[in-house]
């Protein structure tokens, strides 16, 4: 493998260096995925918003599978911390199933609890990391999403005030 693309998969997959912060680097990470939604919501309308978020999943989910084996063997550790193309797969799955009219008030909702779920591992998100190549990898980071997406709707029925500026 030549330089070029080493260099090219390592900036992919930590997120263009944010998986080496020295404090919560799956979070560092994950604002990527703030850094693909946010014009997407800004720019384009529905149903655009919802097949661009959509795109943009499959896309970085598609990325995390291909990079999971060159991951494991670059940093020597089986879902490196310092992979953190996962965590933009989870912010991306959250925004696709749960958006507000404003896409600040969305982040600010969605952000932290995904970040939460995803580091306390809701179960039963240590078993699916043990799925065979990346799919252990991305399959806790939509498990976390799904629970998030949940438990964000539910706040939106019981408490409405709280999901308004």
């Amino acid at each position: 493998m030549s330089k070029t693309a080493k260099n090219l998969k390592w900036l992919i997959a930590t997120c263009g260096g944010f998986g080496y912060s020295p404090i919560l680097p799956g979070t560092m990470g994950a604002l990527w995925g703030i850094a693909i939604y946010v014009p997407i919501a800004v720019f384009l309308a529905e149903p655009w918003q919802s097949v661009a978020i959509a795109a943009a999943l499959l896309v970085s989910c598609g990325v995390t599978l291909a990079l999971s084996d060159w991951a494991e063997a670059f940093f020597g550790e089986e879902d490196s911390g310092k992979f953190v193309t996962d965590e933009v797969v989870g912010f991306l799955a959250v925004v696709l199933l749960f958006r507000l009219p404003s896409s600040w008030l969305t982040v600010l909702w969605a952000f932290p609890l995904i970040r939460a779920i995803d580091i306390i591992k809701v179960p039963p998100a240590r078993r699916l990391e043990h799925l065979p190549g990346g799919w252990g990898v991305i399959a806790d980071d939509l498990l976390a999403a799904l629970y998030t997406a949940a438990l964000l709707h539910a706040l939106q029925w019981f408490q409405p005030t709280w999901f308004v500026m």
